[in-house]
């Protein structure tokens, strides 16, 4: 006796329709990258040929593309959180960004505006703080905030007592 199976039901979806769908579900809320999507197609137990069948055709159709998310996370990022091109190239790297595109996206960078905008991140900073004849507590917490925000001791020790410098003389006229 022979067993034969049902047709496969066409009502429901296939496990690369289910990727395709998980993938632009994942992409409406913002845009990520080739690797992002991977990571998370895999996490949810999808084959790797279905998943690469499921990012190249998005790729084709522009949804993924590296270098756009490269090119706006270092634009937003450097805005809103004044990141240093070293935190950038670590975030974007984390984000399984290639170096290649990293380093396009990076590249408008100069460090004549990465200190302009340490300066301007400390002067902020500055206006909220209750300057006393000692300033160490005050000097340590702003370069801390911008070695957070990946900017070497260098520039921060620099730009910190430079602006510190500056903040006391305003406060005295």
């Amino acid at each position: 006796m022979t067993v034969s199976f049902p047709p496969p039901s066409t009502s429901e979806p296939s496990r690369e329709e289910q990727a395709r769908a998980l993938c632009l579900r994942l992409l409406t809320a913002r845009s990520r990258t080739r690797a992002e999507l991977a990571g998370q197609l895999a996490k949810r137990g999808y084959p790797e040929d279905v998943g690469d069948r499921v990012l190249d055709r998005l790729t084709a159709v522009g949804l993924v593309d590296d270098a756009d998310f490269a090119a706006d996370w270092v634009q937003s990022r450097r805005a809103n959180a004044g990141k240093s091109r070293r935190a950038l190239a670590a975030e974007l790297q984390a984000k399984g960004v290639d170096q290649d595109v990293i380093g396009t996206a990076l590249a408008g960078l100069d460090a004549g505006a990465e200190r302009g905008r340490a300066e301007q991140l400390v002067r902020t900073k500055l206006r909220r703080e209750k300057l006393t004849e000692d300033d160490a507590r005050v000097t340590r917490r702003l370069v801390a905030m911008l070695a957070r925000r990946g900017y070497s001791q260098t520039v921060a020790c620099e730009v910190v007592i430079a602006e510190l410098a500056a903040e006391r003389d305003r406060r005295r006229v």
